[in-house]
């Protein structure tokens, strides 16, 4: 893959890569409107030639999901919450139930537009674990899972990683699981706010934009880790790259690459950034509120 190819989506790093990588394995299938990418890799060696760690990708695509009709949505979250549960039952080897608990943590920074889908998620969710602690007979009727949620925030507001901060809510919560949501960096134009990305590999905070901070997996944890997100922006590089290959333009001089260089601190984003993160959050908190805690009574 080129340098200038940037993208957190496995399954475009396994295009991008010819889709003949020795030890990756990719299925998809279809389901309504939706095409669901099932992509394994399962060696060192294919990590390393795709750019992503040993593991499996679970990708959505949809279409704009906001320009969705409520049908549609509808039917993406119920897809969204089967994948998540189905991630969920084969890293820990249990169902969610009453006895489970869930900690969703919404990374990304929440005054950037770009950048707020994490904690705009988070939000929108009914936390249920302190029913379990306080009102138990209530949480036993409701049948749910236990779930907690927070918004850790960013290194530049708190001053701490965010490693540190969910290590601590995990001490404290004691979940079987932890849900990371945050925004993600795409190969394409087309994919931004039309994919939705689980992996079991957990994240690393920052890296779409190339601020790369401490990794969040099971091994720096101690518990399992599902990663959900959704491109929602684009390195400028990358379309410059691209501009360039459909000019017919494939080799990069020493003058273009320096433009490259040059704009590889740069990421677009759409003009209706606001309004995607709104439905996209709407999108991802109706999934996991339906994966782990269904629907509950008014």
């Amino acid at each position: 893959m080129s340098a200038y190819t940037r993208t957190d989506l496995a399954f475009e790093s396994f295009g991008d890569a010819g889709c003949r990588v020795e030890g990756a394995e990719q299925s998809i299938q279809r389901s309504g409107n939706c095409s669901i990418h099932r992509l394994h890799i399962r060696t060192a060696q294919a990590a390393s030639a795709l750019g992503k760690p040993v593991g499996t990708y679970v990708s959505v695509e949809s279409g704009k999901i906001h320009h969705l009709s409520r049908e549609r949505s509808g039917m993406l979250s119920h897809i969204l919450a089967g994948e998540l549960r189905g991630l969920a039952e084969t890293l820990t080897g249990r169902r969610p139930d009453p006895d489970f608990c869930v900690l969703v943590a919404g990374l990304g920074n929440a005054e950037l537009t770009a950048d707020a889908l994490g904690p705009a998620t988070v939000s929108k969710l009914t936390a249920t674990r302190h029913l379990r602690e306080h009102e138990l007979t209530l949480y036993r009727e409701l049948g749910c899972s236990a779930l907690a949620a927070f918004a850790p925030g960013v290194l530049g507001q708190t001053g701490i990683e965010t490693l540190e901060l969910l290590r601590g809510a995990v001490r404290t919560v004691g979940p079987d699981l932890v849900v990371a949501v945050d925004a993600l960096a795409a190969r394409s134009c087309r994919r931004l706010a039309s994919t939705v990305q689980l992996s079991d590999t957990g994240i690393v905070p920052g890296s779409g934009v190339g601020n790369h901070r401490t990794a969040i997996t099971a091994e720096t944890l101690g518990v399992p880790v599902i990663a959900l997100g959704v491109p929602m922006v684009v390195d400028s590089s990358t379309l410059v790259y691209d501009a360039l290959r459909e000019a017919g333009i494939a080799d990069i001089s020493d003058s273009l690459r320096e433009v490259l260089e040059n704009g590889r601190s740069f990421f677009v984003s759409p003009k209706e950034s606001d309004m995607i993160t709104r439905q996209v959050s709407d999108l991802l908190a109706q999934a996991i509120g339906s994966a782990f805690v269904g629907e509950l009574p008014l």
